[in-house]
């Protein structure tokens, strides 16, 4: 995918990832944990971070077709650089997602069988931590990467004082 309605297509589907990656790891975090919560989000859990682990190669695909189609500059570069490795986070996502949820969803089963609820075990403890620290760095390089991407786009494209000729009033 290149261009979309005349605009590069990274300029419209990074938006997706910048809002998707922070979302599904607020999602994983709160279902790690909160057992509740896990088992009301159910299956939307492991779709939303596939959705998200799905939205990141297209986005970088798109990039690279971008970066192909403008100017050398070291900003780009480092915003490419920089892009390339939120794949591994997103995939650390999901594959956290879809442990919470299946854990879940035995707990749930077992829970109704024995009357019992999910407990604070050591493995339960050590995937929320695991989810925690993957969500943190999930939406830490979502900033670092959309950071050097807006310098990347405006570092010369806009003017520090006022232009004049909208909003003036006469």
């Amino acid at each position: 995918m290149s261009l979309v309605n005349g605009l590069p297509a990274h300029v419209l589907l990074v938006h997706f990832v910048v809002v998707l990656v922070p979302l599904a790891a607020l999602a994983l975090v709160a279902c790690a944990t909160w057992p509740g919560a896990a088992q009301r989000m159910g299956l939307v859990l492991p779709l939303l971070a596939l959705v998200t682990l799905a939205s990141v190669p297209v986005t970088t695909e798109a990039g690279e077709w971008l970066e192909e189609h403008v100017a050398a500059d070291a900003l780009v570069r480092r915003h490419a650089e920089l892009g390339d490795g939120l794949l591994p986070w997103a995939g650390g996502l999901f594959l956290l997602a879809v442990v919470v949820w299946w854990s879940a969803r035995r707990n749930a089963t077992a829970g109704a069988s024995r009357g019992t609820r999910w407990s604070a075990t050591p493995v339960r403890i050590a995937v929320a931590v695991l989810s925690l620290a993957v969500a943190t760095g999930a939406v830490v390089d979502v900033y670092r990467i959309g950071d050097s991407g807006a310098k990347a786009a405006w570092h010369d494209g806009y003017s520090k004082t006022a232009i004049g000729g909208h909003g003036d009033d006469d």
